[in-house]
């Protein structure tokens, strides 16, 4: 199996970096890019200086929402889903690992997290407007119009083929992966100070510092479960809470089942840390979310250096510590140096 994960998808998830007492961040710049805020902060000794790599990351996150978006016509995506049906698409290096990674964790989820999601979108956008259920015949229609196993990869020749008229959003992925791009961008330049990027609720830091990542109780927008407390790495985050919808009386999540069509049970967020970026082990947080907690965890205990908080739908916290990470949790009572509870 291949060393990947996730990401995510996903909101609202507090985080910022701990000041040391005398320190501030010299630049921040912020943007909105993939419909979510996103964050450059500089904690360096000239203003320019933060001000120009700020402008690099940017200018690279907006490559990325450009060439790859589902929704901008002009996108390569956009491209291969017009013609992908009936021809072979050229498709460059960087869509097609993309494209690869996302059907391995089709394959790994059994089709729990898939890209050719589009006809369920609408159903579900409806429902939250009308507060009424899709119906179970539109949920099966659309369902029929799904399915990864349809997406035929070329990886010698670098092209895409469709056995029938899907469309694919490789949205899943793109936070994660332009996380990927300004960690590469910040290992070229290695700037002298330290570095956090957020977008949405997900964060990567660079540089030696007393960062942490503030976890929210899902069911409410002033508590807080604990914190992440690290020197360097990235959280993503899951929640299916950020957009929940009631509909006839019940709450449901915007994180679906794709097998089913229906939203995941018994989950509210998943915020993952990772120790570094040296392999894929951020660009899908939502798949994550789709397997499960039992799934997800002994997924993610297979990573060294990770750990986890999920919290179900009862908004009861789960927790993960695999033994060799040097992050550590710090409740709302304290701090738990190496320990997480239990549960």
């Amino acid at each position: 199996m291949k060393k990947t994960i996730l990401l995510l998808s996903v909101l609202l998830v507090c985080c910022a970096g701990c000041r040391r007492r005398g320190s501030s961040a010299t630049y921040t710049q912020k943007a909105f890019i993939f419909n979510v805020p996103a964050m450059v902060r500089v904690y360096g000794p000239d203003a320019a200086e933060g001000k120009e790599l700020a402008d690099e990351i940017f200018a690279e996150w907006n490559r990325i929402a450009g060439e790859l978006s589902y929704s901008d016509n002009y996108s390569l995506t956009s491209l291969v889903n017009k013609k992908a049906a009936a021809e072979w698409v050229p498709v460059t290096s960087e869509f097609l690992r993309l494209l690869i990674l996302a059907l391995d964790y089709s394959r790994i989820t059994e089709g729990a997290f898939d890209i050719t999601f589009a006809p369920l979108w609408p159903l579900w956008k409806e429902a939250a407007s009308n507060k009424r259920l899709p119906s179970k015949e539109a949920i099966e229609k659309a369902l029929l119009q799904m399915g990864y196993g349809k997406i035929q990869v070329d990886v010698v020749k670098k092209r895409v083929h469709f056995t029938a008229p899907v469309q694919i959003n490789l949205g899943g992925l793109l936070r994660g992966y332009c996380f990927e791009r300004a960690f590469k961008m910040l290992k070229e330049k290695a700037p002298p100070f330290p570095v956090q990027l957020r977008l949405g609720g997900n964060t990567l830091v660079y540089g030696d510092r007393n960062w942490r990542y503030r976890v929210p109780d899902p069911s409410s927008r002033t508590k807080i479960f604990g914190r992440f407390r690290f020197r360097e790495g990235l959280v993503m985050s899951s929640s299916g809470r950020d957009v929940f919808v009631k509909i006839e009386g019940k709450l449901y999540s915007h994180i679906l089942d794709l097998r089913t069509g229906y939203p995941i049970k018994d989950f509210s967020s998943l915020t993952v840390y990772y120790p570094s970026l040296d392999n894929d082990s951020s660009l899908v947080s939502a798949a994550l979310a789709v397997m499960g907690r039992e799934k997800a965890f002994k997924f993610l205990s297979g990573i060294k250096g990770t750990a986890a908080v999920w919290v179900d739908g009862a908004g009861k916290p789960h927790y993960l510590l695999n033994p060799d990470s040097k992050v550590q949790w710090e409740a709302d009572m304290g701090m738990f140096n190496g320990i997480m509870p239990g549960g």
